[in-house]
Formats: structure tokens, sequence, C-alpha cells
């Protein structure tokens, strides 16, 4: 099943002209759990989605909320030359379709 399926809401936006931000909300506690244990979402796997350094990517998930904000650098700085996507609104489908 993909995230796309088991999340209530993906999303993606900048956080400054630099760094693109992915939200994952999940509908329950269950899902959450599920979804962080599959190894989908670990940094070297979205690093391989986005074509970027597994450092550069900080994963972190906050339970509570049952939330998972990704964080990694965008490929060209917003509103540069080249930049398709100037609010990063659309960056989160390659993640939304990971299999978990």
């Amino acid at each position: 099943m993909r995230l796309y399926d088991l999340a209530t809401v993906i999303r993606s936006k900048n956080a400054g002209p630099f760094t693109l931000t992915i939200d994952v909300v999940l509908p329950d506690v269950t899902t959450f759990r599920r979804v962080l244990a599959a190894g989908g979402l670990a940094p070297e796997r979205i690093a391989a989605l986005y074509d970027v350094a597994p450092g550069a990517v900080r994963v972190v998930p906050f339970e509570r909320v049952l939330t998972v904000k990704v964080a990694l650098p965008r490929q060209v700085g917003s509103g540069a030359l080249g930049d398709r996507d100037v609010y990063g609104c659309q960056q989160h489908f390659p993640l939304a379709g990971v299999e978990v």
C-alpha cells in the first residue's frame, strides 16, 4: 500500500528559499507506528527519491499529533532560474508513492 493511501494529508511547502518541508498526517496511532516501522520514511530512502544527500534529510515524528515532518534541501532555490514550483507545494508526490 502506498503512503498516499494511508495518510490523511500529505503536503509540501517551502521552509525558506532553500529548504522544503513535507508533512505526513496519519489517521491513527497504529498507522503512524506502522508507517515509521516500514522504513519508507528513512532519510536514505527519501534522499534517493529527491536526489539529495542522506545527511541533509531530517525526519521528525510527532506522535502526539500523528504527523511526520520531513525537511530536505531544494534542488533549486525558490524562484531561481529552473525552479518549476516556487511555493514547493507540489513536491510531496514522490514521497506519497512510497510503498508501506
